[in-house]
């Protein structure tokens, strides 16, 4: 923190090896100065990222990801220590460097500089001299993470390479119990140095005071228990400054298998492997996993029946172990928990697979360590239950129940009043239309598995960096990562309002009806860095024929009756055939392209074309070519042509000075260096 590591004072808490009990270290903030950690990361940390542009922010991410992905190992070895397998590590660390990999390709989304448009001008006046622009710029303070102890590597890393692309610090508070291994990727991140001064504080411990320091321009948010995060939002401090609060908590997630799914398909099978991952994998210490199993009441027997016979085939012990498919949970005190939870479930469920109370392990003593038995749970009165919809055993636990119909389950996978993500298991793909859309409201995702995506599905647990993470009610009712819509969660989004040439300044992005910049040469005889936006051409004109129309059909071959055909037009709104809309666009092109061999280097696409007013034969058009915006492109290895991408605003008009279409066009414009 603000710049050094400092160490707390006091005995701390003691952190220990989940597979062997071993004490391996403490854990302390008593005496640490939290106003002066976010004072820092306000005033050295967020100034220096704010600085910096999209491209650059990102381009500092795949670095960072990269720094990283060398040193995993390490980490790896010391993940052992929290009860992960391999397996469950990689989804830890791996996936945390994956959210830096996703989010700096997502720097692409995002213009060259340090802010953004949000959406489209909007005119305010008849004559287009007074519009609006939503624009969104970084916050000024820093981004508090309180995360939990299940994924102390992916639980910092997805958070974060949302908050730097944005612009803004973190300061990462994750759950004391792994701690450990957060503290050592935070302390490579800031070996590299690749991250600004001031990006990344640790705090391994109690926060202390510190959501009584936050303030507006900062972002708090917090990973866990319902109840914890409840207080946490409750902060007399968060509300009197409306602070930006999230909250991903735990939930009751579900699967549905659907009733059209017999032991003879292939979706049965989908079906159990996804209930056994998600029961086993990081020993059930996921806050999407399964923790409630609907099932038609006819198939009951056969599918716990089946679940069972296939947990049976996952061993137990000790992570390092090439043989242990489950390893510990992340302590005793976290096993003692789940077994209290397990206890307040059973007054309305049986257990019918597993034990409360032994467990068999391999390489490892399960005395010592926090190890335990997967455990299926069923209850049988769903609608009448409140136990099995309201506690969740944080562990390697989950209940099936029954229900009739497909209104059933999706009543009983909305009595979990909110939930991070659902699954339906379905061949029938009108089952699972009605099952998301009576359901959606509750579910912050829902997966629909079948044999035609289940090889390449990333599967029900799985929170994806451009998909949204979060869910209503008891889920938060927050979100995270969602690609370009976690980014907007730390910028301020501003409505600015004056004419268009202002806002063609203030955006770097030309507004139509805005000043522009006519030279003696022609826009396509620039190169990339010497074309500002607002240069513009305006062309000379071309009167349209019949011949045009009949030449255009024949050669693209569309001969839509609208432009070849008199005796088809009564009823349409056409006097006489009309021009094709792309011949427009081609012509267009043939008045403002510049034909000889040039900076520009080809034509990169298409985007936002109109067709406005019909142009028949005799019809005069003309063209006004405007730089709208610029966009640079990084080049990839040492023989590629530097370049970048321009957007022209094409507008055409006719004698009468009225539009007949309008559309952006991309090319690709070498760089002078």
């Amino acid at each position: 923190m603000t710049g050094k590591w400092l160490y707390g004072s006091g005995d701390g808490t003691g952190l220990f090896n989940a597979v062997t009990g071993e004490k391996i270290g403490t854990a302390t903030t008593e005496g640490l100065d939290f106003a002066a950690m976010l004072e820092y990361a306000r005033k050295v940390g967020n100034p220096a990222l704010r600085k910096l542009t999209f491209h650059e922010r990102g381009r500092m991410l795949r670095a960072l990801a990269s720094y990283l992905s060398d040193k995993k190992e390490k980490f790896y070895e010391i993940s052992y220590l929290t009860g992960a397998t391999r397996a469950d590590s990689w989804i830890d660390i791996e996936g945390g460097f994956g959210n830096l990999f996703s989010y700096a390709s997502l720097r692409r989304k995002f213009p060259n500089q340090p802010y953004a448009t949000d959406g489209d001008p909007h005119n305010l006046s008849k004559t287009g001299s007074f519009i609006a622009q939503h624009i969104l710029v970084p916050k000024e303070g820093v981004a508090v993470h309180i995360n939990a102890f299940n994924f102390p590597v992916w639980g910092m890393l997805e958070k974060c390479a949302v908050n730097w692309l944005a612009g803004v610090p973190a300061i990462v508070k994750p759950a004391t119990i792994t701690s450990y291994l957060t503290e050592a990727v935070a302390k490579e991140i800031i070996n590299s140095g690749i991250l600004p001064e001031g990006s990344l504080q640790l705090i391994c411990g109690s926060a202390g005071n510190l959501l009584d320091l936050v303030n507006a321009q900062d972002v708090v948010t917090f990973t866990g228990s319902a109840s914890t995060g409840l207080k946490l939002k409750s902060n007399p401090n968060i509300l009197s400054q409306n602070v930006p609060f999230t909250m991903e908590a735990d939930s009751l997630n579900c699967i549905v298998l659907a009733e059209d799914v017999n032991p003879e398909m292939a979706e049965w099978d989908i079906f159990i492997k996804e209930v056994r991952k998600e029961m086993t994998v990081k020993a059930g210490q996921k806050c999407t996993a399964i923790r409630r199993i609907f099932v038609p009441e006819n198939k009951m027997e056969d599918v716990w029946k089946a679940i069972g016979r296939s947990l049976q085939q996952t061993t137990i012990g000790n992570p390092k172990n090439e043989k242990v498919r489950m390893g510990a949970l992340a302590g005793k005190v976290q096993e003692q928990e789940v077994k209290n939870q397990v206890q307040k479930i059973l007054a309305s469920s049986q257990i019918v697979y597993g034990s409360l109370d032994s467990v068999e392990v391999v390489d490892a003593d399960a005395r010592k360590g926090a190890f335990m038995s997967p455990l299926l749970m069923m209850n049988t009165t769903p609608f009448a239950s409140r136990e099995v919809h309201e506690i969740e055993a944080f562990g390697p636990v989950s209940s099936i129940m029954p229900y009739k119909n497909m209104d059933d389950a999706i009543e009983l996978s909305k009595k979990g009043k909110g939930s991070l993500c659902s699954t339906i298991v379905t061949a029938n793909d009108q089952f699972a239309k009605e099952y998301v859309l009576g359901s959606a409201t509750h579910h912050g995702r829902i997966l629909v598995l079948n044999a035609d995506c289940a090889k390449e599905s990333t599967g029900h647990g799985s929170p994806l960096p451009l998909l949204v993470h979060g869910g209503p009610g008891r889920a938060g009712g927050g979100e995270e990562m969602g690609g370009i819509r976690g980014v907007k969660h730390y910028m301020q989004r501003v409505a600015v309002q004056g004419s268009p040439t202002t806002l063609t300044e203030v955006t770097n992005i030309y507004q139509s009806k805005g000043k522009t910049n006519e030279d003696q040469k022609h826009p396509f005889r620039k190169y990339f860095e010497e074309l500002a936006i607002g240069d513009t051409l305006a062309t000379h004109k071309r009167t349209v024929t019949e011949t045009d129309i009949v030449n255009f059909a024949n050669v693209s071959w569309d001969h839509f009756y609208a432009h070849t055909d008199h005796t088809s037009l009564e009823g349409t709104l056409f006097e006489r055939p009309v021009a094709h809309g792309y011949f427009i666009l081609s012509a267009a092109a043939g008045l403002f392209v510049d034909a000889k061999k040039g900076p520009v280097l080809l034509n990169y696409g298409l985007e936002e074309c109109r067709f406005l007013k019909p142009v028949y034969a005799g019809t005069t058009i003309g063209v006004q070519l405007t730089c709208k915006e610029k966009i640079e492109q990084e080049t990839k290895e040492p023989n590629d042509i530097p370049k970048g991408i321009v957007k022209w605003l094409v507008e055409v008009t006719d004698e009468t000075n009225e539009q007949v279409a309008v559309a952006t066009i991309l090319t690709m414009v070498r760089k002078k260096k």
